[in-house]
């Protein structure tokens, strides 16, 4: 009873009835995305403007004047109704609510949340909320995902991965880097990289690009001149700029979760929580270009910002202006509550961070062969893996914005650097902090499966342990009364027929369930169990562990091969946890260096023995 070819088939069947249903929420995650671009600018332009149009403006120009300190608070104050009378999802990144759906809640997602989610986050960011669409996007397109897993005739696997497809295709339809939303995706959502999950997200993820490039056009989101990287010994800037990113990285997380509890603490209904970030946005975007005398721009995405910030347009003082202030705004709009994402406001910050460093190192070395562009990139990406720990999606994101390939040797260098010290210092990531307060513990590595490359040859017993068929019940149990030892330490023991054949397994409970009726003189053949689940020496323990669980048993004889009686080992789950056992000593057990072998060698010869 093996089933492998049937299991296959159905496999094979099964990615390519997900892949088909992925490439139609490419399509509609492409159309979603460029859908919500126009309603925040549709948003933007009524509220500030007091005219129709979709293309996102800057409201510093809005003839309202200090009016406009109160349009993010009205903003603020419709999330929370729409938080209160239609879904609480509306509200925070997007991000963490996708992974939380994953986790928790078997890829299922409310209708309402593919209609409110986009329709909140228009509002919160065409009144002026310093976000993204990207977060936002990523909760639509999982939930239009969802809702297309709950649709069709599925499993929760399959669901899981039309999901994070409908995220990668709306991050891809965003930006227009399929790569990077594809390794996003497996980084944050789907926890998995295999084969049935890979190709469903990359015909999402490439459909939903082509469908950037209908709407916006195949050049690169940020149009940045080519870095110039010069010496190599530039990286130990870049070494520091890394640990200055990593920091950054820790303070941003531990400080949006500090805003989050005092917002909590305040006595106002938690609804209200959004007009008061509102507020301070308003504020602070109205008050520092005239307090100022900069034009700093915190209000909505800022996409022109970062790229102005990357391609070195700013001075100094700008840039300071610009780092404090888009900090400050996005960690308390965002702490109280309101809809927004958290990706194109982190690269702001970071690019503004990078940039301000490499400014500096310019005025401190003229004839630093290094440009402030590669800086700007190199600070955008690592703040952001830093505190996402995505950090291999942000460096792909640095590279695919820009198709800048000469910053990617330090954009790459000042990632892991940065990353390296958040993981240091933190548990937890800005995205996961969130989930872990709810009791969930996300984590950030990940490994092959172990026991898909381990065959159940390496760890099953050859020692085997028989009855006959013609053995009665009361016989066996006399011998294991007895305290034989080659039958009491097992739980369950193959039956052979007069030909050494397989025909059956009698299990400790089959026994004592005779017996107790009994049905001592019942043959063992009667009394236990056929026929018997086996598995074959060349499958692999993930194989084995999963007809254990299918069938509810303990353990699997093990059959020379498909369709054969003929026994030649014998598994149980002990067996099935050694290599685990094994890579745990392997990891924790320090083994000595042929350097230390050499001088105890020599140590251990007299010091007379030597002088000869």
């Amino acid at each position: 009873m093996n089933g492998n070819g049937a299991s296959s088939s159905h496999s094979s069947f099964s990615i390519v009835k997900v892949g088909f249903l992925a490439a139609g929420i490419g399509i509609i995650g492409g159309v979603a995305a460029e859908g919500l671009h126009r309603l925040i600018g549709l948003v933007t332009n009524l509220v500030f403007y007091q005219r129709f149009g979709t293309h996102i403006e800057s409201p510093l120009e809005s003839p309202l004047g200090v009016g406009i300190i109160f349009v993010p608070a009205i903003g603020g104050l419709i999330i929370g109704l729409m938080a209160k009378y239609g879904t609480p999802l509306v509200r925070g990144h997007g991000i963490p609510e996708a992974m939380e759906a994953i986790l928790l809640k078997r890829s299922k997602i409310p209708p309402r949340v593919a209609l409110l989610k986009p329709l909140s986050a228009a509002i919160s960011i065409g009144s002026g909320g310093p976000f993204g669409a990207e977060g936002p996007i990523i909760q639509t397109g999982g939930a239009l995902g969802s809702l297309l897993g709950q649709a069709v005739h599925m499993t929760v696997a399959e669901r899981k991965v039309l999901l994070a497809c409908g995220a990668a295709a709306g991050l891809s339809a965003t930006f227009g880097t399929p790569v990077a939303a594809v390794i996003f995706a497996i980084e944050l959502l789907l926890f998995e990289f295999r084969t049935r999950s890979f190709i469903p997200l990359v015909i999402a993820s490439t459909i939903a690009a082509e469908m950037h490039i209908v709407f916006i056009g195949p050049e690169p989101v940020f149009a940045v001149p080519a870095g110039e990287f010069g010496d190599p010994l530039n990286l130990l800037f870049f070494l520091v700029l890394g640990l200055l990113c990593g920091g950054t990285a820790i303070v941003l997380t531990r400080s949006l979760h500090w805003v989050e509890d005092g917002f909590h603490r305040l006595p106002i209904n938690h609804y209200l929580f959004p007009a008061v970030g509102g507020l301070f946005v308003g504020v602070v975007g109205y008050a520092v270009p005239h307090l100022t005398y900069h034009d700093v721009d915190v209000f909505g995405p800022g996409y022109a910002v970062i790229e102005n910030t990357v391609t070195g347009q700013y001075a100094f003082g700008f840039l300071l202006v610009l780092l404090l202030s888009k900090t400050a705004v996005w960690l308390v709009a965002l702490g109280s509550g309101t809809s927004g994402g958290t990706l194109a406001p982190i690269f702001m910050i970071g690019a503004a961070l990078g940039a301000t460093f490499g400014v500096t190192l310019k005025k401190a070395f003229p004839d630093l062969d290094v440009s402030t562009t590669s800086f700007a990139l190199a600070g955008m990406a690592a703040v952001f893996g830093g505190s996402t720990r995505a950090t291999f999606a942000s460096i792909v994101f640095a590279f695919e914005m820009t198709h800048d390939y000469e910053s990617l040797l330090p954009i790459m260098f000042t990632c892991v650097i940065a990353d390296l010290i958040a993981t240091r210092f933190m548990e937890t990531s800005l995205l996961t902090e969130q989930l872990r307060r709810g009791g969930v513990l996300v984590h950030h590595e990940y490994e092959a499966d172990l026991l898909g490359m381990v065959k159940v040859a390496a760890t099953m017993e050859t020692r085997l342990v028989t009855v006959p068929a013609s053995m009665t019940v009361r016989e066996l149990a006399d011998r294991i009364h007895q305290h034989d030892p080659e039958l009491t330490r097992h739980q369950g023991l193959p039956i052979l027929n007069v030909e050494g054949e397989l025909v059956g397994i009698i299990t400790r409970s089959d026994m004592r369930l005779a017996l107790q009726e009994g049905y001592g003189d019942m043959s063992v053949l009667e009394a236990g169990t056929h026929p018997v689940v086996t598995i074959t020496p060349n499958a692999s323990l993930h194989d084995a562990i999963l007809r254990m669980f299918q069938y509810d048993i303990g353990r699997l004889p093990v059959v020379e091969d498909e369709g054969s009686n003929r026994l030649v080992g014998y598994l149980s789950r002990t067996h099935v946890i050694r290599p685990y056992l094994q890579r745990l000593h392997d990891e924790q057990n320090l083994e000595a260096g042929w350097m230390q072998a050499y001088f105890e060698h020599w140590a251990r010869i007299p010091r007379h023995e030597l002088r000869k």
